[in-house]
């Protein structure tokens, strides 16, 4: 059974390592308020050391989607592996906040190939009608990594001290490496363990395998086309959009807990899950009604779009009154359904993106895309923590997470339109009566 299905060990993988990814970033957030007193740092100075970690993690989200399409996801995602797991060890020895900061910035180079080399695995491992799925069930590794990093971090932290905390996910880091390259190949084809049957359903199901081909079977386009293409800037814009929320949530949301809503820190490790818990749903949610409704409409585009804009607006609204509410039950009620909706939109940004963009040219365009995402991570720890520091407080953080979603629902209804994406991959639109057929089939 397994040996039919080896995609699903592949998902598994994949889903694996985003926990473990964000279970290490986590761990700082989580671990703030007693790494603040021992290390004499404010919150201005913990915001830009949050931010750190995105220094090192957008240059290399580029690079490692250009090492994903030229070396292999294999490779790569193992360097990075072995990268981050050591500089998450070594945040145990940091002595001052110059220190940690290097610390930070190096551990964000190991953890930036991990989005790009995921899709670019997703691309080569499942056929196009499963990618939804595929996507969203191995993100939600990911805020269910956030999910647990508040009670194993936390209580680990409490018993034993924060810096055993981190060389515990550390060691977590390199039993994933070990299986990583004992089970995953850069490609099915590569694989002794799949069967021809599957070979032959992911071969020919990949998605963006065909178009703008030469006579020669080459591109006539440069990887510079697609990446400042309108309809790739548009993704890009509306992952950078929810980026801002999700690093707003994953660097401040344990402080918010615990200063501004008063908690200890055992209350916050546990009521700290439910966001978390939240996006999870969020992501495998948003795969699968994206999937649905592919099948429903036989329109890719409109099913990814659909999911975006929903999924940010009621993100959007639940944050903005989340500005206004006191009591902690409302605020995490709202926050946690805030979590669900604005994590339907990644899966949905990187499958819309596998449809864009050739399949040699994937990863490299991905990386672009996350490079430009993910400097949501640089300014949103940075400016909330100013925010809470200087201005408004966390009522201001929450009003611009919120306005800023409402923004990413304006970029991509303006730059991602079926017509620039057939005028970008040199498709003619399909006529009405074909159309109908492939709705039908």
């Amino acid at each position: 059974m397994i040996k039919s299905k080896y995609r699903v060990i592949i998902a598994l993988l994949l889903f694996f390592a985003g926990m473990l990814n964000y279970l290490d970033r986590a761990a700082l957030s989580v671990m703030a308020p007693l790494i603040k007193g021992d290390l004499h740092i404010n919150d201005a100075q913990m915001g830009i050391l949050f931010s750190a970690f995105f220094v090192g993690y957008c240059l290399f989200c580029f690079i490692g989607g250009w090492g994903a399409d030229r070396f292999g996801p294999r490779k790569v995602f193992g360097f990075a592996a072995a990268i981050w797991s050591l500089f998450c060890g070594a945040t145990a020895l940091v002595t001052g906040f110059g220190h940690l900061m290097v610390v930070r910035i190096l551990f964000g180079i190991g953890e930036g190939p991990m989005g790009t080399t995921t899709n670019k695995s997703i691309s080569n491992w499942f056929p196009k009608n499963e990618v939804g799925r595929a996507v969203g069930f191995t993100n939600a590794g990911q805020p269910l990594g956030a999910a647990i990093a508040a009670p194993i971090v936390g209580l680990v932290g409490l018993h034993f001290g924060w810096r055993i905390a981190f060389i515990v996910i550390a060691l977590l880091g390199f039993v994933w490496l070990a299986a990583w390259l004992l089970l995953f190949r850069d490609k099915p084809e590569q694989h002794a363990r799949v069967s021809a049957e599957e070979r032959q359903l992911i071969v020919e199901g990949r998605p963006a395998t065909r178009r703008v081909q030469d006579s020669n079977g080459k591109d006539q386009h440069s990887l510079w086309y697609y990446v400042f293409s309108k309809p790739v800037l548009g993704v890009a814009a509306a992952f950078f959009c929810f980026n801002y929320i999700q690093y707003f949530f994953l660097s401040w949301l344990p402080s918010y807990l615990t200063d501004f809503q008063h908690l200890d820190i055992k209350s916050m490790s546990i009521i700290g899950i439910l966001p978390w818990i939240g996006a999870t749903i969020g992501f495998i949610g948003g795969g699968i009604v994206a999937d649905a409704l592919y099948r429903r409409t036989g329109n890719f585009l409109f099913s990814r779009k659909a999911v975006i804009f929903s999924g940010l607006l009621i993100a959007a609204v639940c944050v903005m009154l989340t500005a206004y509410t006191r009591n902690t039950a409302g605020a995490v009620a709202l926050i946690t359904v805030a979590s669900i909706f604005a994590y339907m939109t990644p899966q949905a940004c990187w499958s819309l993106l596998q449809d864009i963009v050739p399949a040699h040219r994937i990863g490299t365009a991905g990386g672009f895309v996350h490079l430009l995402a993910n400097l949501a991570g640089i300014l949103s720890p940075s400016i909330t923590g100013f925010l809470i520091q200087y201005g408004g407080g966390y009522q201001s953080a929450f009003l611009l997470s919120s306005c800023l979603s409402l923004l990413g629902i304006l970029f991509m209804a303006v730059l991602v339109r079926q017509n620039k994406v057939n005028a970008l991959l040199g498709k003619q639109p399909v006529a009405p009566a074909i159309k109908n057929k492939l709705i039908e089939h």
